[in-house]
């Protein structure tokens, strides 16, 4: 019998979150090549900002949480663990972690207006960070109201709207149960309805 020898022995048994890919470069990175790194890095960044920019809403302060992001992420490289999430699930917790620590002004997550009057939709229309810098009077009352929730549930709405991940996902980036994530998702979405009705027609 023929023993295959050159095979990764990082994880000897097919992950449940295995991607071939993710798993070279962090193999690549774990042994200092600085090439895997900045592969890994690009492959991800753009995702990481897009998300720091809906939570923040302020250039320099996204650019800054992704740096610290990915610069922690690499200095834990080795504790991640694709038994138990994705990789793409991994860096969003770790920038939803210092979204949080970094935010000391209003929290005004981007979404359609179109979102407040159906019960579950996939947003085509999501405003882009420079497209948010000019919003209308209607649109400013929005973010009024999503100042108003609390931190769990902008979190949640900016993951299921912003970023279009399923339930199932948002629940492994927050911490929680799938189930827990459509309830807040549903809270969101109630308590933005009672915030603006009668504000916007």
């Amino acid at each position: 019998m023929t023993l295959l020898t050159d095979q990764p022995t990082t994880w000897p048994q097919t992950p449940a979150y295995a991607d071939a890919q993710v798993q070279v470069l962090i193999e690549r990175c774990l042994v200092g090549e600085e090439s895997a790194y900045v592969a890994l890095y690009n492959q991800y960044a753009t995702m990481i900002y897009r998300l720091n920019m809906s939570l923040l809403q302020n250039k320099e302060d996204a650019e800054e949480v992704l740096q610290d992001s990915f610069a922690y992420a690499f200095r834990k490289l080795a504790d991640y663990d694709p038994n138990k999430s994705a990789f793409k699930t991994w860096l969003y917790r770790i920038a939803i972690s210092r979204c949080r620590n970094k935010r000391r002004r209003k929290w005004l997550p981007t979404f359609s207006l179109n979102q407040l009057t159906n019960r579950d939709v996939t947003d085509h229309e999501t405003l882009s960070p420079d497209e948010a810098l000019n919003l209308s009077e209607k649109q400013q009352v929005v973010w009024d109201a999503l100042q108003k929730l609390s931190p769990k549930l902008r979190e949640t709405a900016v993951l299921r709207y912003y970023q279009g991940l399923a339930y199932a996902e948002i629940g492994q980036i927050l911490g929680i149960p799938t189930k827990t994530a459509e309830s807040r998702m549903r809270l969101a979405h109630k308590a933005l309805r009672e915030l603006l009705d009668g504000v916007i027609e």
